[in-house]
């Protein structure tokens, strides 16, 4: 399993991320049996929010972490908050917020500390102020390690550091092989007809240029959420492309698909949401292979992307 440094500590984290978003229906003897696997191919990093299962994910992995503590030892545990769900979904920075869902998540992971915490989603009505005075209380406290954003552009970064003292360490962005709409606006600059209706943000780039790492979510979905590609007939040239590099790699199309992710040059993770042992151990293989730049633009243009 590749991996790079993380932190003044330089702690190293895996290129794979398992996901645990979809655990909330499994025993906690089959979440084991997860974590288990993915530490035993080299996937340490873990991630979560406290909407997972309504609180329900992390409550099972706590459950276990108490059972089995030199599990924790091994982990990275992120989670991520700023999401509320009640009689509609809305966003909240607030100070309080933070700090209450915060609480929240240690008491249900049965820890006394998160390695990283992400802002998930962005909310507009943020201030910074409040964002800075919840990070340093759970800096100086102990109670979070890093911190960090998820689906943010650079300028929502930007506000956020004009008060935030700490590193922002990570930005989770959704990046498959069918779903790369950053891409596809940046390679189309200054083209006279542009295919991004708002063109880029840059964001990929601005990750590259501030070293933050890169968690790319959906790895092998198309759309937002609308289903995986591998095997789907919609993109039957895709899938033609996945098994000939498959085949040519020996290993699977998955596996192939989500080394297009961590084929871009910086600090790469992918995460992975399955709760199937043996896609863990598939997934894994993707770390150790590095496409060709002639392999990634196939893949991409097998995708129904255009090139000018």
């Amino acid at each position: 399993m590749k991996t790079f440094e993380f932190g003044q500590d330089k702690t190293k984290l895996s290129s794979i991320v398992l996901g645990l978003m979809r655990i909330k229906n499994l025993s906690p003897s089959q979440v084991e049996e997860l974590i288990e696997t993915a530490l035993s191919v080299g996937i340490n990093t873990f991630d979560l929010a406290d909407i997972y299962g309504g609180g329900r994910s992390e409550e099972i992995l706590g459950q276990i972490l108490k059972n089995r503590p030199d599990l924790r030892e091994q982990m990275w545990i992120q989670s991520k908050c700023g999401i509320r769900i009640e009689e509609f979904t809305y966003f909240d920075f607030s100070k309080e917020h933070i700090l209450n869902s915060v609480e929240g998540i240690l008491q249900r992971l049965h820890i006394d500390q998160l390695d990283s915490l992400l802002l998930h989603r962005p909310d507009v009505l943020m201030e910074p102020e409040e964002v800075a005075e919840a990070f340093d209380h759970l800096e100086k406290t102990g109670k979070v390690r890093h911190f960090g954003v998820s689906n943010q552009n650079p300028m929502m970064i930007e506000l956020l550091k004009t008060a935030v003292s700490q590193p922002l360490m990570i930005n989770q962005l959704q990046l498959s092989a069918a779903f790369a709409p950053e891409f596809d606006a940046g390679f189309h600059v200054n083209m006279e007809k542009n295919i991004s209706n708002s063109g880029t943000t840059s964001i990929f780039e601005y990750a590259r240029a501030n070293d933050m790492v890169i968690q790319a979510w959906s790895v092998l979905q198309h759309g937002y959420f609308q289903g995986v590609f591998i095997g789907d007939q919609t993109f039957e040239k895709l899938n033609q492309v996945l098994n000939r590099l498959a085949q040519q790699y020996q290993t699977t199309p998955s596996a192939i698909a989500i080394a297009w992710v961590l084929r871009y040059p910086t600090n790469m993770q992918a995460i992975i949401g399955t709760t199937q042992p043996q896609r863990i151990l598939e997934a894994a293989q993707a770390s150790e292979i590095t496409l060709s730049r002639k392999e990634w633009y196939e893949i991409y243009l097998a995708a129904g992307k255009t090139l000018p």
